[in-house]
């Protein structure tokens, strides 16, 4: 890295001639935050505006653990081809203009290798399309299961608070699991020189993290600027169209909006405390960012300076791993109720409900299904689907409330029996006050039950304690275009 003296080491002076840097410009390092989102619609017309900012790079997350776990089970892109297309190619042409690098990180919502190849091979039919030439760095996440299980049998793989229990086959299991990468594959990255990174699994901070930490910039500030910008537009006083310019520099770090809606002291701090359980302390594979001595402050042209940020270096090395396991195939039933004296009775009788459907269940699949190898859930709307116990107005009676009956199983054929089982009794379980028989559950749609198909879960809540920091990650270096 670049002493703090401002000099450049020899190691830098090819990267920073690859991004058209003078030495005296080094007292700060400026970028574009083009989306919190890549595929929710970069706002072309802002990010054009920004280029006037002079950045020496554009970066956009493309995923989040927050779409759920199918996205990682399926491999799966949680925004379409044609949008994921649209974002990358405005944002590629923006970076050519400026000759700057891209950096994306978490490719295709979940950061598998195969949501990465898909980003490829976006990547490249742009560059034919547009007449250029990219070099191209991809890096994967995706983690071999033999390798985890040794590093699970050799103790390398701890348990985050409240962390399901794992064992040794917990990996062969999973469909696919994924390393969170911090700043140092980026960094690898980024000494080829090359044009765009299209990185797996990664830390939303780190895309904007690395170039400047690499450069010798203070860590903390370096880490604090790409917790606000990840989210692009979020940190805004309204979120909207538009994009956020950064600039690091040696004592403080100033964002801007280019964007409908300005950024303030008060919208910089409230998203610096954001997704976190600690709203001072946010931990990476490398340390810990300490935001508890920050100061936030008005700058000119409708910036925000922020001073104070720290960072912690961690004693070991430690990769966040996010797995996704197949929990079966499912069906589901959507209807209501709105009759007050089965409102009022309503545990009782969805209990009855639940037992005459497994009572099907037992008489007509009981050779094939045992009561364990499937669930059957019921959502109620209006009375605690949100909150659950939690709910402060629960001792007011709703006056209708929605039911989502949710069938799971091995496979999608015993997953649709058992909703349609579930049917008959949701529309007819009688109660004391019925005289005759009497429906009291309006199904949505026709057919009642609807197939969802395979579904996961999450079934990691742990960190590896890998040997080095670069044995998680594979990096991979090639030309896109129409003359590659």
């Amino acid at each position: 890295m670049r002493p703090a003296t401002g000099r450049i080491d020899n190691d830098m002076r090819a990267f920073l001639g690859a991004l058209v840097l003078e030495e005296d410009d080094m007292d700060e390092i400026r970028f574009i935050a083009a989306t919190g989102s890549l595929g929710s619609g970069v706002a072309e017309d802002w990010l054009t505006m920004a280029l006037a900012h002079k950045p020496h790079f554009i970066a956009a997350d493309a995923g989040t653990t927050d779409a759920g776990a199918f996205f990682l089970g399926s491999g799966k892109t949680a925004y379409t081809r044609s949008a994921l297309k649209r974002d990358l190619e405005i944002v590629l042409q923006a970076a050519q203009k400026v000759k700057v690098p891209v950096l994306i990180g978490s490719s295709g919502t979940a950061g598998a290798d195969v949501h990465v190849e898909l980003m490829l091979e976006l990547a490249g039919e742009i560059a034919a399309e547009h007449a250029m030439r990219l070099k191209v760095a991809t890096i994967f996440s995706e983690q071999d299961k033999d390798y985890l299980t040794r590093l699970h049998g050799e103790e390398r793989i701890r348990a985050l608070y409240a962390a399901p229990e794992i064992d040794s086959g917990t990996f062969r299991r999973s469909t696919r699991v994924v390393g969170m990468m911090g700043v140092e594959p980026l960094q690898e990255a980024l000494k080829e020189n090359v044009d765009l990174i299209l990185a797996g699994r990664c830390s939303d901070p780190a895309l904007y993290a690395a170039m400047p930490i690499m450069l010798g910039f203070p860590e903390g500030l370096a880490w604090h600027a790409g917790k606000v910008a990840e989210c692009g537009t979020q940190a805004c006083t309204q979120p909207g169209r538009g994009v956020l310019c950064g600039t690091v520099r040696r004592d403080e770090f100033i964002i801007r909006a280019c964007a409908d809606s300005p950024c303030t002291p008060q919208s910089i701090a409230a998203h610096s405390l954001y997704e976190n359980g600690d709203p001072y302390l946010h931990k990476e594979a490398s340390g810990m960012l300490d935001l508890s001595q920050a100061q936030y402050f008005e700058a000119e042209n409708q910036g925000v300076r922020v001073t104070g940020s720290l960072f912690a270096p961690a004693e070991q090395y430690t990769v966040k791993l996010e797995g996704a396991a197949l929990a079966g195939y499912q069906s589901i039933v959507i209807g209501g109720v709105r009759d007050p004296y089965i409102i009022r009775q309503l545990d009782d009788w969805l209990g009855k409900i639940e037992q005459s459907t497994h009572a099907s269940v037992a008489q007509l699949l009981g050779d094939q299904l045992k009561p364990g190898d499937y669930s059957l859930t019921f959502h109620i709307y209006g009375r605690n689907a949100i909150m659950g116990k939690l709910e402060p107005v629960a001792a007011v009676p709703p006056h209708e409330v929605g039911i989502v009956l949710e069938a799971t199983a091995p496979t999608q054929e015993f997953a649709t029996a058992i909703a349609k089982f579930a049917r008959q009794p949701l529309l007819h379980q009688t109660i004391p006050e019925w005289r005759g028989s009497i429906t009291g559950f309006a199904c949505l749609h026709n057919p009642a039950e609807i197939e969802r198909g395979p579904v996961w879960r999450f079934n990691l809540n742990h960190v590896a304690v890998p040997r080095t920091k670069a044995e998680m990650f594979r990096t991979r270096i090639q030309q896109v275009g129409a003359t590659a």
